[in-house]
């Protein structure tokens, strides 16, 4: 699979479901170096239109169970995704793909909220807490001029559908327990989107430094803050 494909998968995907795409703020995206995208969360559109838009490859990392279950397996093979492993070596097995494609200069794309709002449907302009991996990955990786880029997708006409009977994924990955209550995985497939790219935070030598110690609780609450007020400012501004 060269490295473009997944780009052009994605633009193919996109004009095949009809989805019109408005940018904004396009001229924020860094334009060399290792990026780390950081972006809310609601369909499995979000990872194609993100390439799309920031009109780049981005590895996203993605839920454990994507890359078990069959056809949805081969999507986010092709798009390039990265499926979590169990919850046991999780976090080491993404901290370690994650410096590798950041130390390339690739563009690596992280979802915060997790599977919570893939499974359970919420409304466009709504955000989850945000997990903490991403900010410890930014600030521990030995990546120079490393950014930290938040990204807020706001659906603005979209089409929700029933896809999976959510305990039929707890057979293929029986450690999540979301996948343990009754009811449907969700379907949200964009007809209108607004991709607004916020302002970049590079991670500098001094973050690095106050990423010591007592002050690492700090450092990673400031750049969470940071990301999920820059992504709620940018969703306010979206007309639904």
């Amino acid at each position: 699979m060269s490295s473009d494909n997944p780009l052009q998968i994605s633009r193919l995907l996109l004009s095949a479901l009809g989805t019109q795409m408005y940018m904004y703020h396009q001229d924020r995206v860094p334009q060399e170096g290792g990026v780390l995208v950081v972006s809310n969360h609601r369909s499995v559109m979000d990872a194609p239109l993100l390439m799309a838009a920031l009109n780049r490859p981005i590895r996203f990392a993605c839920h454990h169970y994507m890359g078990q279950v069959p056809v949805m397996r081969d999507i986010v093979h092709q798009l390039g995704c990265f499926p979590l492993e169990t919850p046991e070596h999780r976090q080491q097995d993404f901290f370690n793909k994650a410096i590798r494609l950041l130390q390339t200069q690739q563009v690596v794309g992280i979802f915060p909220e997790g599977a919570q709002p893939m499974v359970k449907l919420t409304q466009p302009n709504e955000m989850k807490t945000f997990h903490r991996g991403f900010a410890h990955l930014a600030l521990r990786a030995p990546v120079q001029n490393l950014a930290i880029l938040p990204v807020a997708i706001a659906s603005q006409e979209e089409t929700n559908n029933s896809a999976i009977p959510l305990q039929l994924l707890s057979l293929f990955d029986p450690s999540e327990p979301l996948f343990k209550q009754t009811g449907w995985h969700p379907m949200v497939v964009y007809r209108r989107s607004s991709i607004l790219i916020g302002r970049p935070r590079w991670i500098t030598p001094q973050a690095r430094e106050q990423y010591q110690g007592k002050q690492a609780k700090t450092a990673v609450a400031s750049l969470i803050n940071y990301c999920q007020e820059e992504i709620a400012g940018l969703l306010r501004q979206v007309s639904y």
